[in-house]
């Protein structure tokens, strides 16, 4: 099958899904299409064991289709900008400082608390694994996925307060999560030794230059927004705001989500207030939440196909289920630790830690980088374990999260 049969495939499959999923099991729609993406895998695998033979072409199509390679270079550009569009900026900044302490200090935390528990859970395991893959697995665990959380979060009714504390950090902590994790991968092929300044280095051009060059997209963006007044051109220009931008801030080799997120947070606050008509905003929202739907779609039926190139040995499924709590339990300190500090300054909504914990949901982002891994045993190790935590994260606190937050 070519790349282009591989993604009509997929549409159709997603849109068979949705119909489905929407006249019968009536679940969030990723939570749905997940599960009936996982059901159409295992089946597959079950007709495998007749001697049907799809298994294998099935896995030649999904390893085709680089899941990594789509969506951390192709459809999260498109994902961030549509998550950012509409969040407020007023309410991020209001809670800027929790955001912050979360985003990065919370997962330097959970990092080395799952590395930590990672380590010597494997050992007990009977698995022969360095702690420097362990502490790799931490960093792309840890990260919150902004997909799986603004698409959840739409349906619950969280507190606004909350809802901000939650979008927030997902849609930035990814960024340090990334930075932690090429950090590693760098140390694990040899490519450098640790040193902080080297680190901090890497931290400041990736992050900080990610900001800055979000900046520089929003700006060009709202001149070129303030200086038309058709609708058509105006999507246009938003949609090359956020393909062009991404690309070229990955040429840059600064912080492609992050910088997509400053942009999309500029256009959706100044640029919606001061540079969009009435008629215009109305077809720039209607434009980016299709977008949003239909990538969400795909890419939750990609996650339950993903199954099919997984290893589903005994041992590594009993590793991943047993990572489950231990990486709840490096949430919820990573998330107590930081408000416990501010605790002493402002008041939290009930239950905040427990809901923060519960609602730090994992998903395709951690997968497409346990993806890119260079293949091995401790590979195979780790995206399994790793498969395993997004699947009980998606289908287990998505949908409880819901319940949680009314209690």
């Amino acid at each position: 099958m070519s790349f282009m049969q591989i993604i009509a495939a997929l549409i159709s499959i997603a849109a068979v899904f949705s119909y489905i999923n929407y006249r019968l099991l009536k679940l969030p729609s990723t939570i749905g299409l997940m599960l009936m993406a996982l059901c159409l895998s295992l089946l597959i695998l079950l007709l495998d064991q007749f001697g049907l033979g799809l298994a294998p072409v099935a896995e030649q199509v999904i390893e085709r289709l680089a899941f990594d390679e789509v969506l951390l270079h192709g459809m999260l550009g498109f994902l961030l900008f549509a998550g950012a569009l509409h969040v407020n900026l007023a309410d991020l900044a209001r809670q800027k400082w929790v955001i912050l302490a979360l985003a990065t200090i919370g997962i330097m935390i959970s990092t080395l608390l799952v590395g930590l528990g990672a380590w010597w859970l494997f050992s007990m395991l009977g698995f022969s694994i360095p702690f420097i893959y362990c502490l790799l697995l931490g960093s792309l665990i840890s990260p919150t996925d902004p997909i799986a959380v603004l698409g959840i979060l739409k349906k619950v009714g969280a507190p606004k307060t909350l809802e901000t504390k939650i979008t927030g950090e997902s849609l930035f902590n990814d960024g340090v999560g990334v930075v932690i994790f090429l950090v590693i991968l760098g140390l694990i092929s040899g490519e450098g030794e640790l040193v902080l300044s080297d680190v901090l280095m890497l931290f400041a051009v990736e992050a900080i230059g990610g900001i800055v060059f979000g900046l520089l997209l929003g700006a060009i963006g709202f001149y070129m927004l303030r200086s038309v007044d058709q609708y058509q051109v105006e999507i246009l220009t938003t949609l090359g705001l956020a393909m062009g931008g991404y690309a070229l801030a990955e040429v840059i080799h600064v912080s492609a989500p992050i910088a997509i997120v400053v942009a999309g947070l500029m256009i959706g606050n100044h640029g919606r207030k001061l540079a969009m008509s009435v008629k215009t905003r109305e077809h720039v929202d209607t434009f980016w939440e299709l977008i949003d739907e239909i990538l969400n779609a795909v890419l939750f039926v990609m996650i339950g196909l993903e199954i099919l190139v997984i290893s589903l040995g005994a041992d590594h499924l009993k590793a991943g289920v047993l990572m489950i709590p231990l990486v709840l339990l490096a949430r919820l300190i990573s998330v107590s630790l930081p408000l416990s500090v501010f605790r002493r300054f402002r008041e939290f909504s009930p239950g905040v830690v427990k809901i923060l914990t519960w609602g730090g949901l994992r998903g395709g982002i951690s997968v497409a980088l346990a993806l890119s891994l260079p293949k091995g045993d401790e590979r195979d190790l780790i995206l399994t374990v790793t498969y395993c935590i997004v699947i009980f994260s998606i289908m287990v606190q998505g949908l409880t999260i819901g319940r949680l937050i009314r209690r």
